[in-house]
C-alpha cells in the first residue's frame, strides 16, 4: 500500500518443519520452534529466553517501527489527547468499611494508584485527613512492569494483604503490611493469584497457589509470621480443567472456594469458626451447572442455571443445609431476561440483570417481597453494580455512564429509593455530549437474528459511506462489552470515526442463548455475526468496505484472525491485541495454562476427532491463504500466560509468508509485559495512541 512507503525488508522467519498426526491427520507446523521449551521458567525470568527467538521478536520490533515512523507526532498528539481527558489527580469515593472509609487517588503525572482510608465519615476531599496505605509509584520504582492487585484490611484494620506482579506473568507476590507503621512485615508469599481472604480475627488468610503450568490449583491457608512452606493445604483442585479462587462472606462467617470452568461450577465452604475444618461440598459438579453463592444471614441466597433455567434464577438455601436438594425459587427465571449477578444484605437482595440487550439493577425487599428496578432510558448504556463492603446497610452503589454520558457514580438507599450522585467523571480537557450521538442498531445476520451494534460519532460526521469507521468485537466467554464512556475513542470520533461495538454471538448480550450459539460447533457463528455488522454498516452508509478497521484483543484477537480469512477485502485493516490466533495448537497442548480449563468453550481436539475439525475448519493460523490481506497489526507480550507471545508471532510469519498482496503484516511484541500489556494508566494510553495511529494512518486521516 502506497501508505507504507520504502519499507526496509521484512523479517522472514526461518522455517523448522514439525510434524503431528492427531486422528489419523497429519499436519506440518513450519514456525513451532518459536515456542520455547522453557516456557514456564521464562515466565518468571524473560532474560533466559532462547536468543534466536529473541533475536526475531527483536527483528519484528525493529520492522514494526520503521513502518510506524511517520506516526510519532500523531502518537504523541493522541496521547496529549487522551491524558488532556484524564484527571490526573483523581481520587475515589470512599467505601465505608467499619471505622474507616477505604479509597484510591493518583498524583499528577504518576501511573499507579495510591491507596488510603479516611475516618469513616470524614472529607475523602481533604488530602490531610487520608492516611496513604500503600503508594503504588513508590513500589513501582525501577520496575519496567507493575501491577498492583489491590491492598484488604483485616477485620481490625490493623493489617493489609496487598499483592503485585513486577514480570507481567501473573504470578502474584503476596505481602502483609502493618497499617499502622507502613512497614511490611516479613512474610512473603511468591507465586499466587493475586489475592487472599483474612479470616476474622487477622491472623492468617487464605490464598490461591498458581503451578508451574499457571493453573489456581491449590488453596493455602497462611498464618501471619511464619514462612509460606508452614502454610496448610486447604483444598487441592486435580482436574486441570478447571479454575479456582477463594473469598469470603460479609458476614465473615465462611470462606468460599469456588471451583469452575466455562460451564460447570462447585463451590466448596469453611466455616470461619473452625479453619482447621475440611471444607465443605455444597452440590457437586455436574457438567452444565452453575451456581454462584452469597450469604443472607440464615440462608444463602445462589444464583444458578439449574432445572433448565437458561437464563438463570436465584434461589434459597439454608446455611445449614445448603444442598441442592434445598434450593427453593426465590426469583423465578424468565426467558429472555438475564440475571448476571447478585448481593444480599441484611434487608434486600439485589440482582443485576439484562434484558433486550440493556442492563437494570433489580431491588427487593426481603421482608414484604416488593420489587422495584434502576434502570434509565438511554438507547445504550452501561451500570455497574458496586454493592457495598458492609451487610447491615441499606445504601448500595453503583455506576451509570453511556458511549456519551461520563460516568456517574451514585449511592442508592434501597428503603427509601433515593440517589446521590457521589461523583462524574470529569474530562478537564471538556467534553460536550451534544456534539456526539449514541445509537443502538441492529444488523441482520445469516440465519435471521440480528446482531446488536453500539455506535458513537460526531453529530456532524456524513453518514453517506465516507467516514472511516473502527469496529470492535470480542464475543467470548458470555463477556458482554459494555455501551460504556470511553474517553479514548474521542479521539478517534473528532478525526470523523465512526467508533461501532460489534455485540456478537459468544458472547451475552441478548441472553444466555447469545453465548451458546457462539461457542464450541457454533463458534463460527460469532465471525458470520461480525462480518453481518460490517455489511449493515456498509449498506447504511455508516462508513463502507475498505474504510473500517476491525479491532479485537485476546479472544477478539482470535475473531480478527478468522475475519481476515474469511472477508478480507471488506475491511481497511485488522487490529489484533494479543491474538487467540493459533487455536487448534494450543487446545491440543494440555500443559497450557489455560488449554484444560477452555475445553468446554471451543472444544477438546485431542480427544474428539469432531472438536478436532470444528477448530480446524476456523482456527486462524491454520486456515491462513494465498490470499491479499490489508495491512494486519498484532500485538504480543513476553510474558503473556494467557495468549503466549508465540500465537501472533508464528501468525505474522504465515502470513507474510502466503499474503498475495503488498500490505504490511506488523508485529509489536511487548518485551516487559504480558497480557494487558502495559500495567501504568499512561503507559497504557501510549499502547492505544500507537494502535489508534495505525488506524487513522491506514483511514488516510493523518
Amino acid at each position: 500500500m502506497s501508505i507504507f512507503n520504502s519499507l526496509p525488508p521484512a523479517p522472514i522467519a526461518p522455517k523448522k518443519p514439525k510434524q503431528d498426526t492427531r486422528h489419523g491427520i497429519t499436519r506440518t507446523d513450519d514456525y513451532a520452534w518459536l515456542r520455547a521449551d522453557n516456557w514456564q521458567a521464562m515466565f518468571k525470568d524473560p532474560s533466559i529466553l532462547d536468543p534466536e527467538i529473541r533475536t526475531h521478536l527483536e527483528a519484528e520490533n525493529t520492522y514494526m517501527k520503521a513502518a510506524m515512523a511517520d506516526t510519532a507526532e500523531l502518537q504523541k498528539l493522541l496521547f496529549a489527547e487522551m491524558k488532556g481527558r484524564i484527571k490526573e489527580d483523581d481520587s475515589s469515593v470512599p467505601v465505608k468499611d467499619g471505622p474507616f472509609a477505604y479509597g484510591t487517588f493518583y498524583v499528577t503525572g504518576g501511573e499507579q494508584p495510591h491507596y488510603f482510608r479516611i475516618p469513616r465519615d470524614g472529607d475523602h476531599k481533604d488530602e490531610a485527613s487520608r492516611q496513604v496505605l500503600l503508594d503504588g509509584d513508590k513500589e513501582a520504582e525501577g520496575k519496567a512492569y507493575f501491577r498492583l492487585a489491590g491492598i484488604d484490611s483485616s477485620n481490625d484494620h490493623s493489617h493489609g494483604l496487598w499483592g503485585y506482579d513486577d514480570k507481567g506473568s501473573e504470578y502474584f507476590t503476596l505481602r502483609i503490611r502493618n497499617l499502622e507503621t507502613g512497614e511490611d512485615l516479613a512474610d512473603v508469599i511468591e507465586n499466587t493469584g493475586g489475592g487472599g481472604v483474612w479470616a476474622p480475627d487477622g491472623k492468617s488468610f487464605f490464598y490461591t497457589l498458581q503451578d508451574e503450568n499457571h493453573r489456581p490449583s491449590k488453596i493455602y491457608h497462611h498464618i501471619v509470621g511464619e514462612p509460606q512452606s508452614a502454610d496448610r493445604l486447604v483444598y487441592e483442585e486435580e482436574d486441570p480443567g478447571f479454575f479456582m479462587g477463594v473469598g469470603g462472606s460479609l458476614l465473615d462467617d465462611f470462606i468460599y472456594i469456588d471451583i469452575h470452568d466455562h460451564e460447570t461450577s462447585e463451590y466448596r465452604l469453611l466455616s470461619t469458626r473452625d479453619l482447621t475444618a475440611e471444607p465443605q461440598l455444597v452440590a457437586e459438579r455436574v457438567e452444565g451447572l452453575e451456581y454462584s453463592m452469597t450469604e443472607g444471614g440464615d440462608v444463602f441466597y445462589i444464583l444458578t442455571n439449574a432445572d433448565g433455567a437458561g437464563d438463570f434464577k436465584i434461589v434459597e438455601a439454608p446455611v445449614t443445609a445448603p444442598g441442592r436438594e434445598n434450593w427453593k425459587d426465590v426469583v423465578p427465571h424468565t426467558p429472555g431476561k438475564l440475571i448476571l449477578s447478585h448481593m444480599a444484605y441484611a434487608r434486600h437482595l439485589v440482582w443485576l440483570e439484562r434484558k433486550d440487550g440493556l442492563p437494570q439493577i433489580m431491588i427487593r425487599d426481603r421482608a414484604t417481597g416488593e420489587e422495584h428496578a434502576i434502570a434509565f432510558a438511554e438507547e445504550a448504556y452501561s451500570l455497574g453494580l458496586q454493592g457495598a463492603a458492609e451487610y447491615d446497610t441499606d445504601v448500595i452503589r453503583f455506576s451509570y455512564s453511556s458511549m456519551t454520558t461520563p460516568s456517574q457514580l451514585f449511592d442508592y438507599d434501597m428503603a427509601t429509593r433515593e440517589r446521590t450522585l457521589l461523583k462524574t467523571q470529569q474530562v478537564p480537557s471538556g467534553h460536550d455530549i451534544d456534539d456526539y450521538v449514541t445509537r443502538r442498531v441492529f444488523a441482520p445476520a445469516w440465519d435471521g437474528e440480528t446482531v446488536p451494534v453500539t455506535l458513537l460519532y460526531r453529530k456532524d460526521t456524513p453518514l453517506d459511506g465516507s467516514a472511516p469507521c473502527l469496529l470492535y468485537g470480542y464475543g467470548a466467554y458470555g463477556i458482554t462489552i459494555p455501551a460504556s464512556f470511553n474517553t479514548n475513542c474521542l479521539s478517534l470520533a473528532d478525526r470523523g470515526f465512526v467508533y461501532a461495538i460489534a455485540h456478537i454471538r459468544g458472547g451475552k448480550d441478548k441472553g444466555f442463548a447469545w453465548y451458546e450459539n457462539g461457542k464450541m460447533k457454533q463458534k463460527t457463528n460469532t465471525f458470520k455475526d461480525f462480518v453481518a455488522a460490517a455489511d449493515y454498516l456498509h449498506e447504511q452508509k455508516f462508513t463502507s468496505y475498505g474504510r473500517i478497521i476491525a479491532e479485537g484483543g485476546s479472544a477478539g484477537g482470535m475473531l480478527m484472525g478468522a475475519v481476515a480469512n474469511m472477508a478480507p477485502e471488506k475491511f481497511a485493516a485488522f487490529i489484533a491485541a494479543v491474538p487467540f490466533v493459533d487455536v487448534l495448537n494450543t487446545m491440543l497442548d494440555d500443559t497450557l495454562p489455560l488449554t484444560p480449563p477452555e475445553w468446554p468453550e471451543w472444544g477438546n481436539p485431542i480427544d474428539s476427532t469432531e472438536e478436532y475439525g470444528w477448530i480446524a475448519s476456523y482456527s486462524p493460523y491454520e486456515n491462513v491463504g494465498a490470499k491479499p490481506y490489508p495491512p494486519i497489526l498484532a500485538l504480543g507480550g513476553l510474558t503473556d500466560p494467557r495468549v503466549t507471545y508465540w500465537e501472533p508471532a508464528k501468525w505474522v510469519a504465515r502470513l507474510r509468508e502466503l499474503t498475495t498482496g503488498t500490505a504490511p503484516i506488523l508485529l509489536r511484541t511487548n518485551m516487559d509485559a504480558g497480557h494487558g500489556g502495559a500495567a501504568g494508566r499512561f503507559q497504557r494510553l501510549e499502547e492505544v495512541a500507537f494502535e489508534y495511529a495505525f488506524a487513522i494512518k491506514v483511514a488516510g486521516r493523518m
